[in-house]
């Protein structure tokens, strides 16, 4: 990927995911009382497979995907990207405004689509507010785009496995909300299109304002 091209690649991807995101969000409003096949599938088979450590466990891991642990995860990745000083706190500052703005962004289009929560006596753990899409999917999912953002920023030679660990917390914060019993399927789904759009949004306008200040400096 050259380096005039990626952020034309990026907002080709933000617009592939705000479409994905759109169709899921019809399909979820026009669905037969509201459900898409999966949902009701993974749901009941929620509610037969939680024995008591794997509930625990998935109310731990899903507490990592809200709070203040994820704004912590990105600021300080965003500190760790090396360069210079005022290079690693605009990268800090960037990161921390591009997840706060995501989650209004995604709690606004919450807000609108107004989608029930599954049955309140199914939950396993506590949660508010409507169901469509996921905040505590498009949270991890933003956080883990973040920090990866920020290790490649510092290393493009990364070794695979960080990667592959990051992205792995994020799949499994979103899915134990589906465990527990709060969430849908479709809007965990929901929640990683939008928090993917919002990515590559986010990292198309990176390029162009760092392309753009490093061209000026070129040509001054």
């Amino acid at each position: 990927m050259t380096g005039s091209s990626a952020p034309h690649r990026f907002g080709r991807i933000a617009l592939a995911a705000v479409a994905a995101f759109a169709l899921l969000a019809t399909a979820v409003l026009h669905a037969p009382e509201g459900l898409l096949p999966a949902d009701a599938v993974l749901h009941g088979w929620s509610l037969l497979h939680r024995p008591p450590l794997a509930t625990s466990a998935a109310r731990a891991v899903t507490a990592t995907g809200t709070g203040v642990l994820p704004y912590a995860m990105v600021v300080l990745a965003g500190l760790a990207v090396g360069g210079t000083r005022r290079r690693r706190v605009t990268a800090a500052a960037w990161f921390g405004l591009c997840l706060g703005a995501g989650q209004a962004l995604r709690y606004a289009a919450m807000s609108a689509i107004a989608r029930p929560r599954p049955p309140a006596g199914d939950w396993a753990t506590h949660a508010s507010g409507c169901s469509f899409p996921s905040g505590h999917a498009t949270t991890a999912t933003m956080t883990a785009g973040l920090v990866i953002a920020a290790l490649v920023l510092r290393d493009t030679r990364l070794p695979r496995l960080p990667l592959a660990l990051i992205g792995g917390w994020a799949v499994s914060v979103g899915l134990t909300r589906v465990y527990l019993g709060v969430h849908w399927f479709s809007d965990v789904v929901g929640g990683w299109l939008f928090a993917t759009a919002w990515l590559a949004l986010s990292g198309s306008v990176w390029l162009w304002r760092t392309q753009g200040a490093a061209t000026i400096r070129s040509t001054s």
